[in-house]
């Protein structure tokens, strides 16, 4: 074999190993009973160390060396992002890899249980030693990839974007929210309300609705699951997609959002190109690019007007209850200050990620303490929305993401949601009949356009030059405000 065969065979046997961890993840989440939180530390940690063992070992070195891709482009991309993966690996060493795997299922295991009791106390060591160990692997990285420390942490979840990128997008966006709120706030006080009928709404049926949705949506269930967990996600393999989300008798349509916002994600893993599964650019672009699949679903199509209108009668009949498009569209696009960034309207939701894109860089620096976490956190959200947290729970104790060593994550979710709003208008403009469609609950003009210009594209392009080539341009956060001032001001 030549070098890049080489190289190929190798990065085909740690993308296995990465999805065995993925699975553990998954179980971890879903199904595991709180005695293996232990043991599944010492397995995540001994599968990140073996990982890190193969990317980093002296053949792949001297094969990259060696390497010639064959002359297409796909092939010069991927041996591009074996580069990238390898340099990130070679500037870790081993022991503060498979350390920084062990704190973070700590964390997270202790994270589960002073959630419910809003105990920052109870987590503030283990979340320390993850801010620690995090600002160690930080500080490595971004020497090796002439990066600030948090660029070299936000560039492993949305290549090529950076806090310098960013941080005028989300200043933009908080001059345009403080004028938008309130409007929208007001008129939303002058239309008349519908609301939803009472519950209980049997998890049962919604369980069942969630799968006949998803399944609407193009989610393949013979290579799909759908679960329960306290934090909804996806995760598995393209072959084997892992969905989970959590039930409310009182409200039914947390659950059915949440699904359908996981299978945005699941549609994206699952058209991937077979040709290149196992390869780095075989891999989804990015976090971000990821977020605008999930928000295409969930935010763009599903809160229209036209899905909307198929999914009333459908709500009526599975509850026999009387749903109207009205009531719903008075629960699903209702604008409310909030606490909770997963319950957020999606014109406040940006102000959240704003508030965390900040303190996370200010942890990581050090020039926010762990114990100062809780107040800081409330007085940006007081800044920011003009409400304070009654509790932990609802403040910096409610995401999964820093207690999990998810450190400059963030970001991707507001990105991903510009870029939805960028990729839904170019997908009317492409399909005219798109709203008649979804107005039968028919998502396939849609997510065959996703598949043509994003899915099956996989990693051969960035971010930007994904939308470049599906919208004509690259990010224009215009986009999202002009989808929101024709949801909210009109």
């Amino acid at each position: 074999m030549t070098p890049y065969e080489r190289l190929e065979q190798k990065f085909a046997r740690l993308a296995t190993l990465n999805e065995a961890a993925a699975m553990l993840g998954w179980d971890a989440a879903a199904m595991m009973p709180p005695g293996g939180a232990q043991a599944r530390g010492e397995q995540m940690a001994t599968l990140a160390g073996l990982s890190h063992e193969l990317l980093t070992a002296p053949d792949i070195t001297e094969d990259l060396a060696a390497a010639t891709p064959p002359e297409n482009p796909w092939a010069e991309q991927n041996l591009a992002l074996m580069y990238e993966a390898h340099t990130r690996a070679t500037a870790l060493p081993r022991d503060l890899v498979e350390a920084a795997s062990r704190a973070n299922s700590t964390c997270e295991t202790i994270w589960r249980t002073a959630r419910k009791a809003s105990d920052f106390a109870a987590v503030r060591p283990a979340l320390e030693e993850v801010f620690n160990l995090t600002r160690q692997s930080a500080q490595i990285l971004g020497a090796a990839l002439n990066l600030s420390p948090y660029d070299a942490l936000m560039t492993q979840y949305q290549r090529g974007i950076t806090a310098s990128d960013v941080t005028p997008i989300f200043a933009d966006y908080e001059s345009f929210l403080k004028k938008a709120l309130p409007q929208a706030e007001e008129l939303q006080s002058q239309r008349e309300h519908e609301t939803l009928p009472p519950g209980p709404y049997a998890t049962e049926t919604q369980e069942a609705l969630c799968r006949q949705l998803s399944a609407a949506a193009g989610l393949n269930y013979a290579s799909a699951r759908l679960d329960r967990s306290a934090h909804p996600f996806c995760g598995g393999t393209s072959t084997d997609i892992r969905i989970t989300t959590r039930y409310d008798e009182a409200d039914p349509l947390s659950a059915i959002t949440g699904v359908l916002h996981e299978t945005g994600h699941a549609l994206y893993e699952q058209h991937l190109p077979a040709a290149w599964r196992r390869q780095p650019v075989g891999e989804a672009a990015g976090m971000a690019t990821h977020e605008s699949q999930s928000l295409i679903i969930e935010m763009q199509a599903v809160r229209s007007d036209a899905f909307l209108a198929h999914l009333a009668p459908l709500l009526t009949s599975a509850f026999n209850k009387p749903i109207t498009q009205g009531a719903l569209k008075r629960r699903l696009r209702h604008v409310e200050r909030s606490c909770i960034r997963v319950e957020a309207d999606e014109l406040t939701y940006p102000a959240h990620v704003l508030l965390r894109f900040r303190l996370e860089q200010a942890l990581l620096s050090g020039d926010l303490p762990i114990a100062d976490l809780p107040a800081a956190w409330n007085d940006s959200l007081q800044n920011l929305l003009g409400i304070t947290p009654p509790d932990d729970a609802h403040g910096c104790l409610q995401d999964i993401h820093w207690y999990d060593g998810a450190i400059g994550y963030f970001p991707s979710y507001t990105l991903g949601a510009m870029a939805a709003a960028q990729l839904f208008a170019a997908a009317r403009k492409a399909i005219p009949a798109l709203d008649a469609h979804l107005a039968t609950g028919d998502f396939a003009p849609l997510t065959n356009w996703l598949a043509q210009h994003i899915h099956t594209n996989a990693s051969r392009f960035g971010f930007n030059e994904l939308l470049l080539a599906a919208t004509g341009e690259k990010l224009n956060p215009a986009a999202f405000q002009m989808h929101l001032t024709e949801r909210y001001l009109k």
